[in-house]
């Protein structure tokens, strides 16, 4: 007897396998469908979406693809380790075409035929690039010229990129400006939170059949919470394994024991996302009981004003407009966990936490940087200037162009 029998489910509910009638519409892949549809009501539409890996991308993809009118026409590519002229190809491939054997000039006025005649027939052409992160910047400045095919009136060739987080990195580069340029919408799919998780995991036992959702007991969730960091893939992992625990043992219900049994069995440590919390606890502590560790002080500035001076040891700092952060604040630029610090006996080291709208020093936007005494991080319309308590006495603070932060961040 199969565990889907045994717990009176119609299905397996934490398969791997990406499937649109699980999809749990959480407000941020709710947005991240919006923004894809707009590419069809947009002429220009043109929209990059990041997450993740296994945040649900390539599901949510599927939904989208599954609720498309009768008038679009589409191409997906996947493979996008290519070069220009076997991307055209993969493109015209996906249309219905055999461009193989033929110049680049050649796949080029193929593509722009194909492009023209389906405006003149009422249909919307749509590409779809997943696994965008894998394109080459060539490769990229070509879908930034396929997105210029126009007519009279507008333009004909709708995109959507989807990629890793890495596919953020590489369209900063000053390369690709003018893509950039022409993109519309940009948008991430982060983790889900501790609420969205719980919802999800009783969204997917609905939807294999089992009414009510009481397959998992309640002391279950902080625990997958802690392991998953809200992962949709982890957690599917996680729950599928407590599952078989549970059948094997002959249970009906899963309880934080069988959990726990599931994550040593997959020899598990907790996620990166919630490890730092006995950690911040003990920083916590620490300042509470004034011991005289600390290494950095970070001030807050707003337009130019100081609004807050804080010293830490080192550790994992928060910084976000979330109140449960180290350095908490309150402000539309801002989002909820923005970026953090990661503190040592010498030195700082900021990091971007996929934030909406970045972190730079300088007018150089950056995702990692080790930080020098003096150094000013700006979040939108806030600075944070960093100062190193343990410099040596009468160093000078640092005064470095652009140019030296910029390196700074490559290191």
């Amino acid at each position: 007897m199969s565990y889907i029998k045994h717990f009176n489910l119609s299905e397996q509910p934490f398969g791997l396998t990406p499937d649109p009638d699980f999809l749990y519409w959480s407000k941020q892949h709710a947005r991240a469908k919006a923004y894809m549809e707009s590419t069809i009501w947009l002429a220009d539409g043109f929209v990059v979406i990041t997450g993740e890996i296994g945040s649900g991308k390539t599901t949510l993809l599927q939904s989208f693809l599954s609720d498309l009118e009768d008038d679009i026409v589409y191409a997906i590519v996947s493979q996008t380790q290519l070069t220009p002229t076997q991307f055209l190809q993969a493109v015209l491939t996906e249309f219905g075409f055999k461009p193989f054997n033929k110049r680049k000039v050649e796949l080029l006025d193929m593509l722009n035929m194909f492009l023209i005649e389906q405006y003149s027939n009422g249909k919307k052409v749509l590409l779809i690039v997943d696994e965008a992160q894998n394109l080459s910047k060539k490769v990229l400045e070509e879908i930034r010229l396929m997105s210029g095919v126009e007519t009279h009136k507008e333009k004909v060739l709708r995109i959507i990129l989807a990629g890793q987080p890495e596919l953020r990195q590489t369209l900063e580069s000053p390369k690709l400006k003018q893509l950039v340029q022409r993109m519309r919408l940009r948008f991430h799919v982060g983790p889900l939170d501790r609420r969205d998780m719980q919802q999800y995991i009783d969204h997917r036992v609905g939807v294999a059949g089992r009414e009510p959702n009481d397959l998992f007991e309640e002391d279950c969730f902080d625990i997958i919470y802690r392991y998953t960091g809200g992962v949709p893939r982890l957690i599917n992992t996680l729950c599928d394994t407590a599952l078989l625990c549970v059948f094997a043992d002959e249970g009906k219900s899963v309880s934080a024991k069988d959990i726990e049994t599931a994550i040593a069995e997959l020899n598990w440590e907790e996620h990166q996302s919630t490890s730092g919390l006995q950690e911040r606890l003990l920083q916590v502590a620490a300042r509470h009981h004034g011991h005289n560790s600390h290494v950095s002080r970070i001030e807050v500035r707003t337009e130019g004003e100081s609004v807050s001076v804080q010293s830490f040891p080192p550790g994992r700092i928060i910084i976000g407009r979330s109140p449960d952060n180290e350095i908490y604040i309150k402000s539309k630029f801002v989002s909820r966990h923005h970026a953090q610090l990661i503190i040592d006996d010498n030195s700082c080291v900021v990091e971007d936490l996929n934030s909406t709208n970045g972190v730079f020093i300088g007018e150089k936007q950056i995702k990692k940087c080790r930080l020098k005494d003096g150094d000013v991080v700006t979040l939108g319309v806030h600075e944070l200037i960093y100062t190193n308590l343990r410099r040596p006495t009468g160093a000078v603070k640092n005064e470095s162009s652009g140019d030296d932060q910029a390196s700074a961040a490559g290191k």
